[in-house]
C-alpha cells in the first residue's frame, strides 16, 4: 500500500485508496481537465471535493500541495521512478497524465508541439478571458455600473472563438483527426461560457459553427460527459 502520510493535504482529505491517484477538485472548467483526462484514459483515482464556496482551496493542506490555493490539484502515488509525486495548474497534469501513459498526445515531435501550444493557448487566452466573462456577466460583475469591462471580455472572447473557429476548419478536433489534451483542455472551458455563464447569445456563439460541431463531438464522448460531473457537487 502506498504511504502518501509526506503529503499534508491528506490529512484533512484521507485516501480511502492511497494506491489510486488522488484528485483534489471541484466541477469548473479548470478542475474538469483532470478528471475528464482520467476518465478517458481509465486510470483509477480517488476524489476528493475542495469546496471553494467554503475557501476550502485556501486551507493550509491544500496549500500544502498547491501554494496558488487553486483547484485542480493531484498526487500520484506511482510517480517517476515509483515515488509519490504532487502536483498542481491542470496544464501540467494534463501533460503529465499524457507523458505517463502515452495518450493522447502525438508521438511525432512537431505534432506533440502543434498540441502543446494550444494547450497553452488555452491556458493563456481562453480560460482568463471567458472567465472574465462570467465574472462581469453571471456573477458580482454584473453589478457594476460601468459595463465597459464587460463588454472588452466579450469582444476578447469573441476573438478568440474566432481563432479556434477557424482552427476547426477541415479539422475533427484542434489537432486535426486526433483527440488530443488540447481539446480535454478546451472544452470545458466553451461548454461552461454557454451553459453556466448563459453567455451563448452574448459572445453570438452561433456564429462559430466549426466550434459548435466540435463541442457536440467532444461533450458525447462518454469520458467527457462523465468527466464534466466530477467530483459531484452534492
Amino acid at each position: 500500500m502506498s504511504d502518501l502520510s509526506a503529503f499534508p493535504i491528506t490529512s484533512r482529505w484521507p485516501a480511502a485508496h492511497p494506491d489510486r491517484i488522488q484528485l483534489y477538485s471541484l466541477p469548473t472548467p479548470n478542475g474538469v481537465k483532470t478528471s475528464i483526462m482520467l476518465e478517458e484514459l481509465g486510470l483509477p483515482y480517488e476524489v476528493h471535493l475542495v469546496d471553494i464556496m467554503k475557501n476550502e482551496n485556501k486551507l493550509p493542506e491544500f496549500e500544502s500541495l498547491n501554494p496558488n490555493g487553486k483547484i485542480p490539484a493531484m498526487i500520484d502515488p506511482n510517480g517517476p521512478d515509483g515515488k509519490p509525486i504532487g502536483l498542481f495548474e491542470s496544464g501540467a497534469i494534463l501533460l503529465y497524465l499524457a507523458e505517463k501513459t502515452g495518450k493522447f498526445i502525438p508521438a511525432d515531435a512537431a505534432k506533440r508541439w502543434e498540441t502543446i501550444q494550444w494547450v497553452f493557448f488555452q491556458m493563456a487566452a481562453i480560460g482568463p478571458m471567458f472567465g472574465q466573462v462570467g465574472f462581469f456577466h453571471k456573477f458580482a460583475g454584473r453589478e457594476f455600473e460601468d459595463k465597459r469591462p464587460l463588454q472588452r471580455y466579450v469582444d476578447e472572447s469573441r476573438r478568440l472563438l474566432g481563432v479556434l473557429d477557424r482552427r476547426l476548419d477541415g479539422r475533427q478536433w484542434i489537432v486535426g483527426d486526433e483527440y488530443t489534451i488540447a481539446d480535454i483542455a478546451t472544452l470545458g472551458w466553451v461548454n461552461n461560457l454557454v451553459t453556466f455563464y448563459g453567455a451563448r447569445e452574448l459572445v453570438g456563439f452561433d456564429d462559430f459553427q466549426n466550434v459548435i460541431a466540435w463541442l457536440e463531438r467532444g461533450t458525447s464522448r462518454p469520458g467527457v460527459e462523465r468527466g464534466l460531473k466530477i467530483p459531484s457537487r452534492t
